[in-house]
């Protein structure tokens, strides 16, 4: 990855067209070949980029970035701050929180944890946009996608949203139903997977590990 700060102008030429004015910006060139120019605002979001496939030609102070379309990204630099490279090795990927992580292997040990004749058909169900977290099957048979957090939010409901619209399209899987599992699921969420047809499931981690703590209550 090649991180450059410099005073520079951008203009794009493609299906649209637009300029940046010269100012002070980041230019972040990744090993995909992506090319993206950032503000010191707008959180993650560049003010312009070009995705791979495309090529980055350097010509003195001119930036050329194209692609197979024929769009171009043309940065005239006209003063450089900092330029440093680094190679970042190979990603590994997203790791679960430890504590989700550990509720996915539990729920699966504990699969009746939703409800009496569910069996397990996999953790981590593979599916063109991510892994489901549970794929299991209810008494009758059906198809149920388990999606896990350790705090429930809508965002996690909206991701689960998302898994069922894509596996209900597979014949051999439909129709799929949706569990939202969580130690807490806020209630904004609770309310936008009823309405959805999605059920929401509490978990209780010390129930699952087995450990019992009814000599520290009351009732």
């Amino acid at each position: 990855m090649r991180l450059v700060i410099a005073r520079c102008q951008v203009d794009y030429a493609g299906r649209l067209t637009s300029h940046l004015p010269m100012a002070t910006r980041l230019l972040l060139v990744k090993s995909d070949g992506s090319v993206s120019i950032h503000s010191d605002d707008r959180a993650y979001k560049p003010l312009n980029w070009m995705s791979p496939p495309c090529w980055l030609i350097v010509d003195g102070k001119t930036w050329i970035v194209e692609n197979k379309g024929g769009e171009k990204l043309v940065i005239s630099i006209d003063e450089i701050f900092q330029d440093y490279q680094q190679d970042l090795g190979a990603e590994p990927g997203l790791v679960k929180d430890g504590v989700e992580a550990h509720l996915q292997e539990l729920l699966a040990e504990h699969i009746v944890t939703l409800g009496d004749g569910y069996t397990l058909v996999r953790r981590e169900f593979p599916t063109a946009i991510g892994p489901v977290d549970i794929m299991a099957r209810d008494a009758g048979g059906g198809s149920v996608a388990v999606e896990i957090k350790r705090r429930g939010e809508i965002d996690g409901v909206e991701q689960l949203t998302r898994y069922l619209e894509l596996l209900n399209r597979d014949p051999l899987l439909a129709p799929v139903q949706g569990v939202f599992a969580a130690q807490q699921i806020k209630p904004q969420a609770r309310t936008l997977a009823e309405d959805r047809g999605i059920r929401c499931l509490t978990l209780d981690y010390d129930a699952l590990r087995g450990i019992d703590t009814s000599e520290f209550r009351l009732f």
